[in-house]
């Protein structure tokens, strides 16, 4: 199964956080979009990797996702090392992404920087020919760069390079946050307070979405960093 966009995080949930409305806006565009979850997020401190996964598919779900993988890789352990960029880029080979989008470069959790230098190095070694990784059917994969990777905002306030107007699919994307019922906030949890799970920073992601929409005249946005110059061919197009 081959896509058009690949979204790879380090945790089930990051992806509904950063990038659900854009996701959304791509398959209105009948764009193919697949995630992928770097950890279970074993270490979180509510829910189970259990209850995560079903979480995960049901975010999924409200997104539209074509498909979802989970890496198994250790929360908070996994490293930007051989093992882990082989095993990424066999997955990148997989779905032979053109896009892809990944954790912010620089954030509170180390998890999220490290996944991002693993993606981006990972991204750039599927293209490597004598680099040689087997599918799940066996068979050698053809080497695959995807032409861009893009770094979504997550708790940190980074400037973003571009911002999508997800304005139509805010309420959607606050469904696929709120399928993690383990991990957000949920009046009807008496599982220890996390630093997501109060109400208040139920707002903050609100507001987020809010002050990236204001960057560009709209009223919901998604942020994000390009380690690359972008052009355009269309100053029509432009928000």
């Amino acid at each position: 199964m081959t896509v058009d966009v690949l979204a790879i995080a380090a945790h089930p949930d990051d992806i509904e956080m950063t990038c659900a409305g854009t996701i959304l806006s791509l398959v209105a565009q009948g764009k193919t979009v697949a995630g992928v979850d770097l950890t279970r997020g074993e270490l979180g401190t509510r829910g189970t990797p259990e209850i995560r996964l079903q979480e995960s598919i049901e975010g999924s779900k409200a997104m539209n996702l074509i498909a979802r993988e989970n890496m198994g890789f250790r929360d908070a352990f996994f490293k930007n090392d051989e093992e882990h960029q082989m095993a990424l880029i066999a997955v990148i080979r997989q779905f032979q992404p053109e896009i892809v989008l990944t954790n912010a470069v620089d954030d509170r959790h180390p998890d999220h920087g490290r996944a991002a230098e693993l993606v981006t190095q990972a991204c750039f070694y599927a293209g490597l020919r004598q680099i040689k990784t087997v599918g799940k059917d066996g068979l050698p994969q053809e080497a695959h760069r995807p032409k861009f990777v893009y770094y979504f905002i997550q708790d940190r306030s980074l400037k973003p390079d571009f911002v999508v107007d997800v304005t139509p699919y805010w309420n959607q994307k606050l469904a696929a946050i709120k399928a993690y019922k383990s991990q957000f906030f949920n009046p009807e949890s008496d599982e220890p307070q996390s630093y997501i799970s109060g109400e208040p920073f139920m707002k903050f992601l609100e507001s987020r979405t809010r002050e990236h929409g204001h960057m560009i005249g709209v009223e919901f946005g998604e942020g994000f960093i390009s380690k690359r110059m972008l052009g355009v061919q269309d100053l029509f197009a432009l928000v």
